[in-house]
């Protein structure tokens, strides 16, 4: 009885484990672009009203820019590629996905031009919460990498 039961359960779990599965594969890379496009457009569009909590680390790593002028000049390039990670065209998507990693270059730029902002006491081990807001920017690299393996579907995947 304890073995049927154990069985069966399995079996269940098996069978949630595929639905699960099944639904990621057909949604997720579509609900990842998606959600990057938000981020993009949420601080992007603070830039623009000069409202980002990054508004100095903008105009301070975009130095060669007036200060107002930085901050619309990224903002209005974020929500660009916001808007862009809305539509599947491959062209589309391929025009955006070049933006979005030279802006992600760009954010790396902190490193470099202000470690003495990015990591506490210069060590590269001990990140600031600006050299966190940078770093994490590794995970939008690799989002960008997945969502431009699907540039060359056939249009019959949800993704």
């Amino acid at each position: 009885m304890f073995n049927h039961n154990l069985a069966q359960f399995n079996l269940g779990l098996d069978r949630l484990d595929q639905a699960l599965v099944r639904f990621m594969s057909a949604y997720g890379i579509h609900l990842l672009r998606w959600a990057i496009a938000i981020v993009y457009l949420w601080f992007g569009g603070l830039k623009l009203i000069n409202a980002s909590p990054a508004a100095d680390l903008v105009v301070q790593t975009v130095f060669w820019l007036p200060p107002h002028a930085a901050l619309l000049f990224i903002g209005g390039w974020e929500v660009l590629i916001g808007i862009g990670l809305l539509f599947t065209h491959p062209l589309v998507l391929r025009a955006t996905l070049f933006l979005l990693w030279l802006q992600i270059a760009g954010t790396f730029q902190v490193f470099f031009l202000l470690p003495q902002v990015a990591f506490q006491g210069g060590n590269p081990l001990l990140p600031t919460l600006e050299g966190q807001y940078a770093i994490k920017n590794l995970v939008l690299i690799t989002a960008g990498l997945v969502i431009g393996s699907t540039v060359r579907r056939d249009g019959s995947h949800p993704g």
